[in-house]
């Protein structure tokens, strides 16, 4: 014990006597280790961002659409009906939640202005799956779905070109011949920028009433949500089949996840986390050689008191240890500040963040910065160690 603890009051001593070379030297530790906490910080941040807003769009739905072919038209037995979406839920116990859709283009008019709108006929449980959420008033409930009503919900980008700043609630809406009630305003959970079947300028109403404008009692997209993620492959492939057993051979559907684009914003994350580690490693790497260089300028210039100590009857091992304990002070000091600064930085950046956005910091990464610090300490600082401890005590009397 007594050996340790003079090994570690020299070590310090000779750290204390060039202080702005001891500083110097961890600066290289203390960039690294404070970059691989900060980039596990950033790299966990944007796999949740990314994951959280393919999440919002609903990652557990699985939607059908009929494959429509452009050379002949098709049989109505091929189109997706209402039925289908019954027996979905009634044959796959995994899905939650069924909604069905059907679309046209049509105008509407509104206080004398006319105006291009994607016309969207929905059925109960699409507000479910597809989280829209409501600025104002309500949107579509049981009873406007159930007694065909004529209500609808607008998109906000509709509403400001059709009425301003007014409050488009209770203002009517000419699409077509019927007339219709606008009892709210929506958008969606998160910007699909026109890749799904909300556009700009959409109106939803009641799916009956969308017989009015296609002719036809079928559904464009069959949307159901699986009661979790793990359920979405058996829910797509057991779709599929349901879809398949009851329509006529010729038919055939897209039956689509949202999984391979989560996967992939997954796999993108991780290679993008193990980039930035691996840069994190170099500025280690180059902080290690920096202490190594730096600990031979020292065993050379302190040459003569390694051979006063070994006179006096200092062991190989214990020379060798205090300039290890000097390569580890200096390593685990700048891993030390490293990581306070890693730690500091996304606390700051947390106030210029979205209130819903959390910045999380992974135990795992100041681990890691700390142990993989103090061993690029150790291990470059043990060549100039050894060498140290292999001085002839006659030869460092006598260097000058």
């Amino acid at each position: 014990m007594m050996d340790l603890r003079e090994t570690l009051s020299v070590s310090i001593d000779a750290l204390r006597a060039n202080k702005l070379r001891a500083a110097l030297t961890s600066l290289g530790v203390i960039i690294g280790s404070a970059s691989i906490v900060l980039v596990v910080t950033v790299a966990l941040t944007s796999k949740k961002f990314v994951i959280s807003k393919i999440e919002a769009v609903g990652s557990n739905v699985v939607w059908a659409e009929l494959v429509r072919s452009s050379e002949k038209a098709q049989p109505l037995s091929y189109e997706l009906t209402l039925d289908d979406m019954e027996a979905a839920k009634n044959a796959i116990p995994e899905i939650v939640q069924v909604a069905g859709t059907s679309d046209v283009q049509m105008t509407v008019v509104a206080q004398g202005m006319v105006r291009p709108v994607t016309l969207i006929g929905v059925t109960s449980g699409y507000q479910e799956i597809r989280r829209l959420v409501i600025f104002r008033g309500r949107y579509l409930d049981s009873l406007d779905l159930e007694a065909r009503s004529k209500t609808c919900v607008i998109t906000p980008q509709l509403a400001k070109r059709l009425f301003g700043q007014d409050d488009p609630v209770g203002r009517d809406l000419h699409v077509g011949e019927l007339i219709f009630t606008i009892i709210g305003v929506f958008n969606e959970r998160v910007e699909t920028f026109g890749l799904s079947d909300i556009q700009s300028e959409t109106v939803l109403i009641p799916f009956g009433l969308i017989k009015y404008y296609t002719g036809v009692n079928t559904l464009k997209v069959l949307d159901v949500q699986a009661a979790s993620p793990e359920d979405v492959p058996s829910v797509q492939r057991r779709l599929t089949e349901l879809l398949q057993g009851r329509h006529p051979s010729g038919a055939e559907y897209h039956v689509q996840t949202l999984a391979a684009i989560l996967t992939a914003a997954k796999d993108i994350s991780l290679a993008l986390t193990i980039v930035l580690i691996v840069i994190a490693f170099i500025a280690l790497l180059i902080s290690g050689i920096g202490i190594m260089n730096i600990m031979l300028v020292t065993v050379t210039e302190r040459t003569r008191e390694i051979g006063i100590r070994k006179a006096i009857g200092a062991a190989r091992k214990e020379i060798m240890y205090q300039f290890l304990t000097e390569a580890f002070l200096i390593s685990g000091g700048g891993a030390v500040l490293g990581i306070l600064i890693g730690l500091l930085v996304p606390v700051v950046v947390q106030f210029f963040l979205p209130g819903n956005l959390r910045v999380p910091v992974s135990s795992l990464s100041v681990v890691l910065a700390f142990v993989v610090s103090c061993s690029t300490g150790l291990f470059f600082g043990y060549l100039p160690a050894n060498q140290a401890a292999k001085l002839q005590p006659i030869e460092s009397l006598r260097y000058e």
